[in-house]
């Protein structure tokens, strides 16, 4: 059942259920979709999460009545996505109303010690070979299921249950622009030198976040990504830096 609440002054947060479920992914995907047609002037920003949206409202909605107005049509939205229809329904509505499926995005990565610091604790952890954990990492194709912690960082989902690996007890003070990570089931890559305690098995030389682009990240959620397996040469060829000389 949808539950909307007024965060800030200039702020809602739709929830959309109490659980992280990927399979809720594409519905909160085509939710954001219909909002974004029904208001195309009303927020400045909306953030999909696992289970939630936050939706940041253009101050000129911010009154009492417009507030009443929007919340009223965020709720009839919801009806109209299939969120209460039972799973046959949901399915025929699905269907009946689909948006085509988010983009399919390729990334390179350098899966090595040498920018993954944490690749041969990965493989100890799911006693399998590093070779094992590169093949498990990079023939999986996972969901953008939220988009936060740090602009143009995508939470993806759900790395092969062998190699979920829980966050380091410490995390690190600085992780590098574009490493690579797992979080027990999720993994994401790091746009920018950052704090952060996931297990860096590798390195992605690609940008993934910039200000002044359009769009500014590649990540949408409901997208599709993917990552390829690339040797040193071409990384360092692609503008990657190594940890470990």
């Amino acid at each position: 059942m949808i539950r909307i609440e007024r965060t800030a002054e200039t702020a809602l947060m739709v929830y959309l259920g109490d659980k992280i479920d990927v399979e809720l992914t594409a519905d909160i995907a085509r939710y954001v979709h219909k909002i974004k047609q029904a208001f195309p002037s009303a927020f400045v920003e909306i953030t999909p999460s696992y289970c939630s949206l936050l939706l940041q409202l253009h101050p000129a909605y911010c009154t009492e009545f417009e507030l009443a107005r929007i919340i009223t049509q965020l709720q009839q939205i919801y009806k109209e996505c299939g969120f209460e229809a039972d799973v046959s329904a949901r399915a025929s509505l699905s269907a009946h109303n689909h948006i085509k499926s988010g983009k399919q995005v390729v990334l390179p990565v350098y899966y090595n010690v040498s920018v993954g610091p944490d690749l041969d604790t990965v493989a100890k952890h799911a006693q399998v070979s590093i070779d094992e954990v590169i093949r498990l990492h990079s023939q999986q194709r996972y969901t953008v299921c939220a988009i936060g912690f740090a602009p143009g960082f995508a939470f993806l989902a759900s790395v092969d249950a062998r190699i979920a690996t829980p966050r380091l007890a410490t995390p690190r003070h600085r992780v590098p622009a574009g490493s690579l990570g797992i979080a027990n089931e999720q993994t994401a890559i790091y746009p920018a030198d950052s704090p952060g305690g996931w297990q860096i098995i590798g390195n992605c030389p690609q940008p993934l976040f910039d200000p002044n682009a359009e769009p500014m990240s590649p990540f949408e959620i409901g997208d599709e990504v993917q990552f390829e397996s690339i040797d040193r040469a071409t990384y360092l060829e692609l503008g990657g830096v190594l940890w470990q000389q």
